[in-house]
This record gives structure tokens, sequence and C-alpha cells, in this order.
């Protein structure tokens, strides 16, 4: 294997490594953004978001710009998290690079504090991403629960 051959292994593991560390700081990303709501820390979710955020969360409808979105988590999420108490975790994150921007989709799981039956809610979450001065951001979160939709009808 000649030295060229070396080097350019080199570069496309260099390229291989800086997409994975991406992913993993984009997985970072959503789960401080998740233990941020659910410990009512709302100015530091807020901070996850882009200016120009799209949210879309369950079947409120969709707001845009951080202004618009701060109001709705402030008047609406805030108080829905601080008095249902529910827990809610997510999984299996496929999450797509391309270059400065990314796509993402993950299952999430909301366990009912006053359970009923089933006593928790499976939703879905799609994302898009956006790196602002080298950090991860939301610009687009959409929440949907429960899913798939059929769910809906049973």
């Amino acid at each position: 294997m000649s030295i060229e051959d070396l080097e350019s292994r080199i570069t496309a593991l260099e390229k291989k490594v800086l997409e994975l560390e991406d992913i993993e700081k984009i997985k970072i990303l959503h789960r401080e953004y998740l233990y941020f709501i659910s410990n009512l820390q709302f100015d530091e979710a807020l901070d996850c978001f882009t200016d120009n955020i799209v949210a879309d969360v369950a079947d409120y409808g969709i707001r845009r710009g951080k202004t618009e979105v701060t109001r709705f988590f402030n008047e609406t999420i805030y108080n829905n998290v601080a008095v249902s108490r529910d827990a809610h975790f997510t999984g299996q994150a496929v999450i797509t690079l391309d270059g400065n921007t990314a796509r993402g989709h993950w299952m999430f799981y909301r366990l009912l504090a006053k359970p009923t039956v089933p006593g928790w809610v499976q939703g879905r979450y799609d994302c898009e991403y956006t790196k602002v001065s080298g950090e991860w951001k939301f610009s687009l979160i959409k929440m949907k629960r429960p899913w798939p939709e059929f769910f809906k009808k049973s």
C-alpha cells in the first residue's frame, strides 16, 4: 500500500469519525432537551432551538419562530408537564447528516403518572437539526402521539 493510499484512507476515516461525532452530539442534544422539559428547565430547553424553529407538538398545531414557540412552551407545555408528572424517554434514533444539517426520527414512550390501561403512550419525533456556530440545534421538532396512527382508532 502506498503513502497516497494510506493518506486517502486516513482522510476517509477522519471524515467518518467526524460524522459519528456529529450524530452522537445530536443524540445528546435530544436527550438533554427531554431532560430539560421533564425537569421544567424551559429556558435551557428553548436554547436547544434555532431562531427559526418550527414546532409541531401533538395536536396543538404548528408554531413558527423562537418567539411563538417560546410562548407556546411556556404557556402550554410547561403546565402539561407540571400537572401530569409523566415521564418519557426516546430510543431507536435514526439520524442522517447532510453537512451542517441533519434529519432524524425517534420513537418515544410516555409513562403515565396516573396510569390508565395501558399506562403508557407510544409516539414519534421527526426532527431537523442545524449546526449553528459549531453547535447542533433543533430547526424542526415534530412530536406525534400516539404513533403509529392506527393506535388512535383502537
